[in-house]
């Protein structure tokens, strides 16, 4: 049997990208080979092994055939003649179809090291059409590749659009979705993963939601860049530099200004109560997608809250208090951070403010200080007991908060 180095490991290498997972494929062998060598089985759906000694992935070489709708509808082909350009014609990416020998040779049929260089993301052939998932995909990767100047192919985004026109999308899964969707809120650009799927007609089969948001105007005078679609693409990515790889963050980046697609057009380019309004469809992209409970929530502080956050040095003390309270920031402090991160990114995701200073962050995280180290067993030490501790708490903490300089 031989055996391959293939996709990410291969790709990111010739990229000059720190080393991943390694894979590999395995040509020319079968089940009962792989496991007299002493290799453990772990895959269900098609043979994949694990290395007796390293734990590196060794998949037999295999073909898919389509079967059905959606991505699980295909069968598994695995048997000592599938060749290796047959293995890695299945693919979805020529990027992603490069596949390394022992001595380090490239074996690269469909041209990927070439797209590489040109940075190009390119699918490998028709088969690609098969699998919706794969547009996801695609967009997921231009949120990792696109600082590097890549683009995706003409012919590419055309397909892209004929599957979303056919409605193949519909197909995924919630929990495909979310695992992209968290995946490029965590990737260095995620607004090429929001453009990606916009330009192909695609992000309105699985973010409506966001979808909604393009062609909605602003206010020139607090976001020159006018589109709310473009803005929120510009907050994450803002997000995306400011707490690198955190999707919870990224999330709540996403879907804090929900509300303004549902502002009425009479009522454009101001978008009064947008706060509230988001609520109601982050509540319904939530669901549907199955988010983590910890993205949820800090998604609905940030959509609730960040306009009180920006005008945060205005807010009366016990209004600030108020506002802690309504986070739970005396039990689950490290929203606060989280919330002041998400803020500061919708502040400077906008054109031409990149660089804006965001003071408000640091007097959010001041005053939440301050009103967390008062506590309760002080107030019980000094004969307090059942609601008069509350009171007394909630009273030294708004005294907390009022010490605190607003400069």
């Amino acid at each position: 049997m031989n055996a391959f180095l293939v996709g990410g490991a291969v790709r990111d290498r010739l990229l000059g990208l720190p080393p991943g997972d390694r894979d590999y494929v395995v040509v020319g062998a079968t089940p009962d080979a792989m496991e007299a060598a002493g290799y453990r089985r772990v895959g269900r759906d098609f043979p994949v092994f694990l290395h007796p000694d390293t734990g590196e992935e060794y998949a037999l070489a295999r073909t898919e055939r389509k079967s059905g709708r959606g991505h699980r509808g295909f069968v598994v082909h695995a048997d000592p003649s599938v060749t290796l350009e047959q293995d890695l014609e299945r693919r979805d990416f020529t990027i992603n179809a490069i596949a390394e020998d022992a001595r380090g040779g490239l074996v690269d049929p469909f041209g990927g090291a070439a797209d590489l260089k040109a940075r190009v993301l390119r699918h490998v052939g028709p088969a690609f059409a098969e699998d919706p998932l794969r547009v996801l995909r695609a967009a997921r990767f231009m949120a990792r590749l696109a600082p590097l100047g890549f683009r995706v192919a003409d012919e590419t985004r055309a397909l892209m659009r004929a599957m979303a026109e056919g409605g193949e999308l519909a197909e995924l899964t919630p929990e495909r979705v979310w695992q992209e969707l968290a995946r490029a809120l965590a990737a260095p650009r995620p607004s090429a993963f929001l453009r990606t799927l916009h330009d192909a007609g695609a992000l309105g089969a699985v973010l409506p939601e966001v979808e909604a948001l393009y062609g909605v105007p602003q206010r020139a005078e607090y976001h020159p860049e006018i589109d709310a679609g473009v803005h929120t693409e510009m907050v994450c990515d803002m997000a995306a530099a400011l707490a690198p790889g955190d999707a919870a963050i990224g999330f709540a980046a996403l879907t804090h200004d929900l509300g303004k697609a549902l502002t009425p057009e009479a009522e454009w380019p101001a978008h009064i109560a947008h706060e509230r309004r988001g609520l109601k469809p982050l509540a319904a992209l939530c669901e549907r997608l199955k988010v983590p409970a910890a993205h949820r929530e800090l998604a609905v502080l940030a959509c609730r809250e960040h306009l009180n956050v920006h005008r945060i040095a205005e807010l009366r003390d016990t209004t600030v208090h108020d506002l802690l309270a309504r986070c739970d920031a005396f039990r689950k402090p490290a929203r606060i951070g989280q919330l002041a991160i998400v803020c500061e990114a919708d502040k400077r995701g906008r054109l031409g403010l990149a660089d804006a200073p965001y003071p408000q962050g640091e007097l959010l995280r001041r005053f939440h200080a301050a009103a967390l180290a008062v506590g309760a067993r002080d107030l019980a030490a000094a004969g307090l007991s059942g609601p008069a501790v509350g009171e007394a708490l909630r009273r030294a903490r708004i005294a907390a908060i009022a010490a605190v300089p607003r400069q």
